[in-house]
């Protein structure tokens, strides 16, 4: 096993709190961001890649955002994704003043909503040299119409406009709603996919007691509005690794793909994973440990430990 240590940082007045996976103590090291997707904490199979990337030489950097988990926060199980992007833009400040880390060598893990945000990232921050993003969100507004249906998504757009009403006339109160659930007819979610609820409970009961299966009603109502496609046309020249779970109906593959197809960079990868799902890349070891070492070779051949 390779070191450990409890670090934070200010990320817009809050404190971010994550663990630091070194990977040589003896010099400095190339250094990669990893954050999760909705309403992930550090401990959902993040530790798995940090420690690949570690053992590679390359130190990696695992955070909660703000509003989740360890991290400080105004709202509690908040996603806003220009929020978390700015917290990864953070953590990569505070890497480039560490004293075992190469401000030169950063990169970014993403994987899920936040795949999207290292897309997004690798178009808007040149301090990142190199980039995995897995199985990422694309467009927010055209996953949720597909993954809802015609009368889960009016059910949901009714939750929202709920949701904006109770926030004009009460500042300060907001409603939530589940991160997944078992029966998508009846319950309003995020996402929609029983497979999802099962993994992240068993997940929480193992592994990531901090986890909740919940976030605020306008975190859907931003992510509605979120989509990665103006940013992957000015991926010019940073070294973009995408993995893609063969077909993925969760985050959509077709989608993925078309955003792979649309980055300019001629240094950028496709890895598809056959025989495998969006939820078993966290419920499944053996796939998570494959995806892990694509991540790391990539990093090892772009940032070069």
């Amino acid at each position: 096993m390779t070191k450990r240590i409890d670090v934070e940082f200010q990320s817009e007045g809050f404190t971010i709190r994550g663990w630091l996976y070194v990977g040589d103590e003896s010099r400095k090291s190339p250094a990669v961001v990893l954050a999760g997707g909705w309403c992930y904490v550090r401990e959902i199979v993040m530790p798995t890649y940090a420690q690949a990337f570690a053992e590679a030489g390359i130190n990696a950097l695992v955070f909660d955002y703000r509003n989740l988990g360890v991290s400080d926060g105004d709202k509690p199980q908040h996603l806003d994704p220009w929020q978390q992007i700015r917290d990864y833009e953070n953590a990569i400040s505070f890497l480039e003043r560490h004293e075992l880390c190469d401000p030169d060598r950063l990169g970014v893990w993403g994987i899920s909503y936040s795949g999207g945000h290292a897309l997004i990232l690798a178009a808007t921050d040149p301090r990142v040299k190199s980039i995995v993003s897995q199985i990422p969100v694309i467009d927010g507004y055209e996953n949720m119409r597909r993954a809802h249906g015609t009368m889960e998504y009016r059910a949901l757009w009714d939750l929202i406009l709920e949701d904006r009403k109770l926030r004009y006339e009460k500042p300060g109160e907001r409603l939530y709603l589940p991160h997944a659930t078992e029966d998508s007819a009846s319950e309003v979610s995020s996402w929609p996919f029983p497979e999802t609820v099962r993994t992240f409970m068993s997940i929480k009961n193992s592994t990531a007691p901090l986890y909740q299966n919940k976030s605020t009603v306008e975190s859907v109502d931003l992510l509605l509005n979120y989509d990665v496609g103006p940013f992957v046309k000015r991926i010019y020249n940073t070294p973009t690794l995408m993995i893609v779970a063969e077909g993925d109906d969760l985050t959509l593959w077709d989608l993925e793909i078309g955003a792979f197809n649309q980055i300019p960079c001629t240094n950028k990868k496709l890895e598809v994973l056959p025989h495998t799902s969006h939820m078993t890349l966290y419920s499944d070891q053996s796939k998570v440990e494959k995806a892990a070492g694509f991540a790391r070779d990539w990093f090892v051949q772009t940032l070069k430990p």
